[in-house]
């Protein structure tokens, strides 16, 4: 825990006093319109620079050659499927990356758009897995004012900068709109899911503005944080001696970016809803067959506030209506003309046309006076497609059901749920931002790094149930049975790499149980496994019980179902719930949203009792294997086909990864600990116990620590390792502790047993192998990297430590090793200001041996943070951590706000923006304040509690012990055990 007297000293403390005139912030001293104590900050005429990406060196690009050939022929295969690739370095795109990013708008797994910090609207996920970057510039807010009679006029779009072609004679698009903000007097303040613009007197010097982006982020609410909606409420403060009228417009393009921008067929309509609520809605057809998203800009109409549309207008000479009528009408008028609302849907809008909609809100504001405008935005795409597989329901229409029309009612919902909303927000954002004992940029870094929550591609869909397929979709379905042809394998591996015996069978539409289609007809479904069963066969040589079936595993209660939550890797490396890096980003979820981190891992855990015996080339060597081999944790959940064909990640075979089934176990252990959901423990025991037997074959000596194979076989997949390591080996060793204390709560007795003889067998091998006196060498082996300091070689213990478990070694070596990490890896690069290098050799030279041991990895260096607070030395953890903010987020930094990447290398060039891992932050707020059911578990060492038999040498296999669980607690109807109580 922090010390109360740590950080009184504001290390990285941005006051808004010194971004806003303090006579400015007082007039704003209401309705929240005054941007927050703690904020990240930038003026609107800071310059987004262009980011640098990393490059290889020549003697990496030679290692890796074979691998790019052979990435490059299957980028190009999937190319010509219409698909795209997982990983695919050769792409870029036409939209260069800059320091631009901002907040993000909407809820999570809905499709996101994210807003720069100058106000453009880009970053386009609509489409799940697709991210069209560049901003769609016609959609913006203009405010038009007018005094003294029409006299004194300003219009300007509320956004800096010249836009391309601006002034051209005769132009009818937007570059005939008043780009005059210079932005020198106007900021930016971002603590997500909250964002303020200020406009400090421009473009009006008697008129103060201040923007308030607003969107349903809220924990623990399943409800509204799954909404498509943001809301933007305008203060406007007249500090001139007569009355202004001020309009403001929110214009919006039919558009979701990309190749559909141009594609025609978009409709617009107006609309009057209720409590004064109207607009416009754009129906887009979006191209490629994918499903169609209708959008609604709105405002809301009060006794003091008119609000007037514009339909339709176009950019180019031949609309009916230009966006230079448009401007020229809000400049002559204020407003557009009543009669708009009862046009109807607009024609059609042609193959290579914009077509734009307006909503106009005027006021007049008196002297002295403050007015509230509130627009809101939302975009209704009810359904999911994935290229490959599946159809399902995005989780809001669960309330909003699937019509066109929802998103009309989205945007009226948030025009009048709004300020419940911030109260909801507020009140979790206050303990952490009133804590003084915490450093300023810890406070509102923590929850902007939750960007990534919405804008990381997120789709959460409304039921539990995996695998529903829409009517409509059957043909497809079909297709894509012929297509692959599947040869399924089933394999039945032994725990020491005997022979494996093979039995193949062929895939029918008989297999896809719980599929639903147009007819009776062609509605069969297999007569031998349920919709809601899987036979699955254990090892062989592991278990008396190798058939038997399991229910696929559920939430429960359907009154509490929270539906299903997929989450991308990165924006650049397209693969949902990469579970090597939700080790890391999973502290998230399970603070904030823990019933949405409970059902990832069951999925994962039903996963690991499966298999997917098609055949799949694996990039780094060219061999080929089956996609998913039962026992293993999956890389991922897939990319085209999600919980169907999982392990999109074809790099290495990740079935010999070293490091998924003991994050699999810990992660489990974790949050069985701190939610002590028994339903939740009891479901995902088979799949934990699978998952520690499967590990045992790669004990190739018999000394209870696993060795690594000489190729990448862990999250660092460039890093080569060889025979026991710091990183694996003490996850191995977490892990079996972990997995005892489980099957002690559990009731099985034997297998605590087992694991807990297996622990004490292995601890002292670890130690005496890899530890050197000061830290434990990265490998066992004789590499001239195996004695690097790794950054992340307690990876293990931070697990240990977060979940209540006794420490892995004793606190001298704990301390002794992050101190190492701490003077090596964290203080010998660039003094602190960046972060921790992932190895460093004992010289005090930065380990090169690969891409990835160069690199400063963010989500790592938060990870390393976390376990020095778990350890007592909370002036390190802030220390080592502020270099993640320091070069990513300060000004004096490479810019990445908002899309922090998953590396950048010791000069700044960053890998892979917009990435999972940095969520681990909230690793570092767990071990500040770790949840009671982990503080006020019982004392005494679980480890004590396990008695060893003697013949607790090798894994036993039988029920009894987990049986009786179920008396235990209650029985539970969808367990996945057959209960005998």
């Amino acid at each position: 825990m922090v010390s109360g007297n740590l950080f009184h000293c504001r290390k990285n403390s941005w006051p808004p006093d010194e971004y806003i005139s303090k006579s400015t912030l007082q007039l704003f001293d209401f309705d929240s319109a005054s941007p927050p104590e703690q904020a990240w900050r930038r003026k609107l005429n800071g310059h987004a620079n262009l980011l640098k990406e990393f490059s290889v060196t020549f003697v990496e690009a030679i290692k890796m050659v074979r691998l790019g050939i052979r990435l490059w022929s299957y980028v190009r295969e999937e190319a010509s499927q219409g698909r795209k690739a997982p990983i695919d370095p050769f792409t870029k795109e036409a939209c260069k990356p800059s320091a631009s990013q901002g907040v993000p708008l909407g809820g999570m797994g809905s499709g996101s758009i994210s807003r720069g910090f100058r106000g453009e609207f880009r970053q386009w996920q609509i489409i799940p897995g697709t991210c069209e970057a560049s901003p769609v510039m016609a959609n913006q807010f203009s405010i038009f004012i007018s005094r003294d009679g029409g006299n004194k006029k300003y219009a300007s779009v509320l956004a800096p900068g010249q836009h391309e072609g601006i002034g051209k004679a005769g132009d009818s698009g937007i570059s005939s709109w008043g780009w005059n903000l210079d932005g020198q007097h106007s900021t930016y303040h971002a603590l997500f899911p909250r964002a303020w613009t200020v406009y400090d007197g421009e473009p009006d010097p008697e008129l103060k503005v201040s923007c308030r982006q607003i969107s349903p982020f809220i924990p623990h609410n399943y409800r509204d944080s799954s909404l498509p909606t943001a809301v933007f409420v305008y203060t406007l403060v007249n500090t001139g001696r007569e009355r202004a009228k001020v309009s403001l417009v929110f214009s919006w393009a039919n558009s979701i970016g990309g190749i559909s921008h141009l594609s025609g067929d978009h409709v617009n309509e107006p609309f009057i809803g209720e409590d004064g609520v109207s607009g416009v809605l754009l129906h887009h057809k979006t191209a490629k067959g994918n499903p169609p998203v209708t959008f609604a800009i709105a405002a809301c109409e009060t006794q003091n506030v008119s609000v007037t549309v514009l339909p339709s207008f176009g950019l180019s000479e031949g609309s009916g209506v230009t966006a230079k009528d448009m401007w020229d009408k809000m400049v002559l008028d204020g407003q557009f003309d009543r009669g708009n609302y009862s046009s109807g849907p607009s024609v059609p809008s042609s193959p290579g046309e914009t077509l734009c909609a307006a909503v106009a809100a005027s006021a007049w504001v008196e002297p002295h006076g403050k007015c509230t405008v509130a627009f809101s935005l939302s975009w209704s795409s009810p359904k999911v497609k994935f290229l490959k597989g599946f159809s399902y329901h995005r989780r809001y229409t669960k309330f909003y059901g699937t019509s066109e029309k929802a998103a009309q009612t989205l945007a009226h919902d948030a025009l009048t749920n709004y300020k419940r909303w911030e109260e909801e927000i507020e009140k979790w954002q206050r303990p952490i931002l009133m804590d003084e004992r915490l450093p300023e940029w810890y406070k509102f870094t923590l929850f902007n790094e939750l960007y990534f929550l919405v804008a990381g591609g997120t789709v959460w869909i409304d039921s539990s149930v995996v695998g529903k397929k829409m009517a409509n979709d059957h043909d497809e379905l079909v297709a894509r049975i012929k297509e692959d042809d599947m040869k399924a394998t089933e394999a039945k591996v032994s725990g020491r790499g005997e022979e494996v015996s093979r039995t193949t069978t062929t895939t029918t539409l008989n297999d896809f149980s719980g599929v639903e289609f147009d007819d009776e007809e062609n509605s069969t479904s297999s007569s031998h496994v349920s919709e809601d069963e899987l036979m699955v066969p254990l090892k062989s040589g592991y278990t008396d019980r190798s058939y038997q079936t399991y229910k696929v595993m559920d939430p429960g209660n359907t009154e509490e179902d929270v539906g299903r939550f997929l989450y991308l890797e990165g924006v650049e490396y397209v693969m949902w719930c990469t579970y090597d890096v939700h080790f890391y980003a999973s502290f998230a979820l399970l603070e904030l949203f823990p019933k949405i981190e409970l059902n990832i891992q069951r999925d994962f855990a039903k996963a690991v009792l499966s298999e997917d015996g098609r055949k799949v080339k694996f990039l780094a060597d060219g061999k080929y294997g089956i996609r998913k081999v039962r026992g293993a944790v999956p890389h991922d959940l897939g990319t085209h086909d999600p919980w169907n064909e999982m392990n999109a990640y074809n790099i290495h075979d990740t079935s010999r990864w070293k490091d998924l089934n003991t994050k699999f176990v810990l992660q489990v252990y974790r949050d069985f600990a701190a939610t002590r959901d028994m339903s939740f423990g009891v479901d995902v025991w088979p799949s934990v116990r699978a998952a520690i037997e499967y590990m045992e074959q790669f004990d190739r000596d018999g000394d209870g620590v696993i060795e690594n194979d000489g190729f990448p076989d862990q999250t660092y997949d460039t890093w080569t390792v060889h025979g026991i390591s710091a990183y694996c080996g003490c996850l191995w060793v977490a892990a079996l502790q972990a997995a005892a204390a489980m099957a002690h709560e559990l009731g099985d007795q034997e297998f605590a047993e087992t694991c807990k003889s297996k622990f004490l067998k292995a601890k002292p091998v670890l130690e005496a192998k890899l530890w050197n006196g000061s830290y434990f060498n990265y490998d066992s082996g004789s590499s001239s990297n195996s004695k690097s300091i790794q950054a992340d070689q307690l990876a293990g213990q931070w697990y240990t430590a977060s979940s209540g478990l006794p420490p892995l070694f004793d606190d001298f070596k704990i301390k002794s090793a992050l101190k190492k990490i701490y003077d090596f890896n964290v203080m010998k690069i660039k003094g602190g200001r960046m972060g921790a290098v992932n190895g460093m050799h004992p010289n005090g030279k930065v380990d090169e041996t690969c891409m990835q041991s160069r690199e400063i990895w963010t989500g790592v260096t938060y990870g390393v943070a976390a376990t020095m607070i778990l350890a007592g030395m909370e002036e390190e953890a802030f220390k080592t951590a502020e270099g993640i903010f320091l070069a990513g987020w300060s000004e004096e930094g490479f810019g990445y706000w908002f899309q922090t990447p998953e590396a950048w290398s010791t000069d700044g060039h960053y890998r892979s923006l917009i990435y999972m891992r940095p969520l681990s932050i909230w690793g570092m707020q767990w071990a500040l304040s770790l949840p009671k059911a982990i503080l006020e578990a019982p004392k005494i060492n679980v480890m004590d509690r396990i008695h060893v038999s003697s013949a607790s040498t090798k894994f036993f296999h039988h029920e009894t012990g987990v049986r009786r669980i179920a008396t235990k607690a209650k029985c539970f109807g969808d367990s996945v055990f057959n209960c005998a109580c």
